[in-house]
């Protein structure tokens, strides 16, 4: 409710404003042509104009602010919940270990769930890292060739291990393709967390195909998951910074906000682009990168 006030009050001053100028602008006009001044009804009107155009201009800025304010306050809230959960999660353990006499077997499922939760975290610290220094991921990592089968496959299996999965019954791979030359850490970033989101936001269970295609100047690779899609009018905001859908406090899905945007400026880094489409044979989105034959960072 603040966020909806704190934009309310801004939008219906602009609005009030942008009315009163247009009937300025009328009332000039046709006070203009009644006294034949027609140097001065084009100024006039060239001044109102400017005026209406400066407002309008002020009301998109105004709401893509907000928009990115309410992002930020998202982005926080994840952040402090991703954070404050595996803490409390480790905390538990430790005392329980402590004050408790456990059983040997009991003892390693719990050093193997701390683990868990420790990973947890040092994901989510190398993702905030990463959007930290993506200006500069790549700059010293020249071109390599890179065989995408076992590529994709060594990045599928750390994504599965991460949210406890078999990569054979999670990931389906069609890659005539054999090989693109890019840097290894660029590669590794995009499609990691391209997978983790199919991982993610997939159904249940998830399922995710790779694919890929050529033609003489570009690469093509597909990352389809089985979920619910995603909207046509969130497909572009999908890849901002922060964005994500629905509110911290009702979604149900772990994250930050960050993956789509490291995978989408590190694509963009690279010359090729990203983009999100539906399955037209089944529920789902299709992730698809292009990508130069050749890239360099």
């Amino acid at each position: 409710m603040r966020q909806k006030r704190s934009l309310v009050i801004p939008v219906t001053v602009t609005v009030i404003l942008m009315s009163i100028t247009i009937a300025l602008m009328v009332l000039w006009i046709i006070f203009a042509a009644n006294s034949a001044s027609w140097t001065g009804l084009t100024l006039g009107t060239l001044a109102f104009a400017i005026v209406l155009c400066g407002l309008s201009y002020y009301l998109i800025i105004t709401v893509k602010e907000r928009q990115f304010l309410r992002r930020q306050m998202n982005f926080v809230d994840s952040v402090t919940h991703e954070l404050k959960s595996p803490i409390a999660s480790l905390r538990l353990y430790l005392e329980t270990m402590q004050v408790r006499d456990i059983s040997e077997e009991k003892r390693t499922e719990f050093i193997q769930t701390m683990d868990g939760e420790l990973k947890r975290l040092d994901s989510l610290i190398s993702q905030l890292l990463e959007v930290a220094r993506l200006d500069a991921i790549g700059d010293d990592s020249p071109s390599e060739a890179v065989e995408l089968q076992h590529f994709f496959e060594r990045c599928a299996a750390k994504v599965c291990v991460r949210h406890k999965r078999e990569m054979d019954d999670v990931f389906e791979f069609e890659l005539p393709t054999a090989g693109i030359k890019a840097p290894r850490i660029m590669l590794e970033m995009i499609f990691r967390n391209l997978f983790d989101n199919a991982v993610k936001y997939g159904g249940s269970p998830p399922k995710v195909q790779v694919k890929s295609s050529e033609n003489d100047k570009h690469i093509s690779i597909d990352v389809i998951d089985n979920g619910e899609g995603i909207p046509v009018n969130l497909r572009k905001r999908v890849f901002s910074l922060f964005f994500r859908a629905g509110n911290e406090l009702t979604r149900t899905q772990k994250g930050t906000g960050l993956g789509l945007y490291i995978a989408g400026t590190l694509v963009k880094k690279l010359g090729g682009n990203l983009n999100v489409h539906d399955r037209a044979d089944a529920s789902g989105s299709i992730f698809r990168v292009e990508l130069p034959r050749a890239v360099t960072a």
